[in-house]
């Protein structure tokens, strides 16, 4: 008998003629528009760019569609009587004019949420300051190699709700979720990951317990069968445990658990009961780094009993990792060249040094999130050669740098650039063979180009053109 969605039927059966807000022209969004035209909607769309830097073919699906829009710096001015409104991430739940429509009666969702709402299938989400992105793209490769047909959606991937009516009982959905997206959500994932937690996004939230409080919505919905996996080593996501309502599974780089899965010097280990099963040495596995070594940890421990553990460490020690997370570039002259773009904030890009044993030529800076440089000057004082700084933190890292060489009572060349060509150039001259050159900003990437994979893609090309 062919599976029936009753909950996506219902709801396109609601959205005939209701009014309906979409906030955000994203990727995400995009598709969203035309589904609900095609469920015959009253579909208003509202951007913060201005009707001139709408693309062109945006604005004729608008046109065709004969939508009415709302755009500029304040295109929120006309959200009103709208019965149900999607926000993008971007448009955080608290922003004054959505608090308003809810009051008056107005839904509020994202078309993740919706997702997660009506899938039919199991659900795994993977949330996190650093590491979801690997985590994520690997979970859903796990999931692929061992034959299930598996959705990779959220914060990377396609957008997935216009796929509802592709996904079927025994399918599993893989979702990275960031705090914008967990924000206001009111379900969570069967089988929730939660990689650490770290200041971030600071100069978007609140405070820091807003960010905190929004990643506890990836488990907080669960039901007694639900699974939580968290960082043991985090203070905050250990935490996590006492709030949770299904099982929990601990994974820890620093302690011998009793139970969960832990890096134990240069083996990967399940334990159970106080047993420990020798899984991977590390020495087999291409993507480098403590930090990815706790990453595969909680992927083995979300796809536990969905796929066989031999397979999973064959995907596992197979996988090359994700672009612009220590991806390696280029190798002239004995030097190596790193790309770490997505590293946005400064406990990434300490895990990017902590990840090398060779003298590093570090690349860092970019636009302010409002965190705290101070605990990445020490790593730098003691494992980098030569440090080269761009960009709005520029000044706040080299502050936090030049204290912690007083107190060890050390030198460091340290160099301020104008732009990243000038940082490539000069770590071109500086480099001598068996150095890594490492490009990871700690920083976001807003200050000079369009996002993180741009910047990335950016320092790509001018390595290969430069070195």
């Amino acid at each position: 008998m062919e599976y029936r969605n009753e909950k996506l039927e219902e709801f396109n059966k609601f959205l005939n003629e209701r009014k309906v807000a979409v906030i955000g022209l994203g990727v995400s969004n995009l598709p969203l528009i035309e589904y609900l035209h095609n469920h015959n909607a009253n579909v208003t769309v509202f951007d913060n760019k201005t009707i001139d830097e709408i693309p062109k073919d945006v604005m004729d699906k608008i046109t065709q569609y004969s939508m009415k829009f709302s755009f500029g710096e304040k295109y929120l001015s006309n959200l009103h009587g709208f019965e149900l409104i999607f926000r993008s991430p971007s448009c955080l739940p608290t922003t004054p004019e959505l608090v308003e429509e809810e009051k008056k009666g107005a839904l509020i969702t994202t078309e993740i949420e919706l997702v997660i709402k009506m899938s039919p299938s199991k659900i795994i989400g993977i949330t996190g300051s650093e590491g979801k992105t690997t985590t994520t793209t690997l979970v859903a490769e796990v999931i692929k190699n061992a034959g299930y047909n598996c959705f990779l959606g959220g914060n990377i991937g396609t957008p997935l709700f216009t796929r509802i009516n592709e996904m079927k009982p025994d399918d599993i959905v893989v979702l990275e979720l960031s705090s914008f997206q967990l924000m206001d959500m009111e379900v969570s994932p069967d089988v929730s990951i939660v990689t650490n937690i770290t200041p971030n996004h600071l100069n978007v939230h609140k405070d820091y317990q807003e960010y905190i409080d929004a990643k506890k919505n990836i488990f907080k919905y669960q039901n007694k069968d639900g699974v939580l996996i968290i960082n043991y080593d985090n203070e905050i996501t250990k935490e996590f445990a006492k709030e949770a309502n299904g099982k929990v599974i601990y994974f820890s780089s620093k302690e011998r658990l009793d139970d969960g899965y832990i890096v134990d010097g240069d083996i990967i280990k399940q334990c159970e009961e106080g047993l420990r099963k020798h899984l991977i040495n590390t020495n087999e596995i291409t993507i480098k780094g403590k930090h990815n070594y706790e990453n595969i940890c909680a992927v083995l421990a979300a796809t536990q009993g969905i796929v066989d553990i031999d397979n999973a460490i064959d995907t596992i020690t197979k996988f090359k990792g994700v672009h612009h997370r220590l991806e390696f570039v280029k190798e002239k002259n004995g030097i190596k060249w790193y790309n770490d773009s997505a590293a946005t904030s400064p406990t990434r890009t300490i895990a990017g040094i902590n990840g090398f044993k060779e003298n590093i030529i570090l690349i860092a800076g970019g636009s302010d999130k409002n965190l705290d440089y101070t605990p990445i000057a020490k790593p730098i004082v003691e494992h980098v050669k030569k440090l080269l700084l761009i960009g709005e933190t520029s000044t706040k890292i080299y502050d936090a740098v030049k204290k912690e060489l007083e107190v060890q009572h050390k030198n460091l060349d340290i160099s301020m650039c104008d732009s990243l060509e000038q940082t490539i150039k000069l770590a071109r001259r500086s480099a001598e063979s068996g150095d890594v050159v490492l490009f990871s900003p700690a920083s976001a990437s807003f200050d000079m180009f369009k996002n993180m994979y741009d910047r990335g893609d950016q320092f790509k090309k001018l390595v290969a053109e430069e070195v």
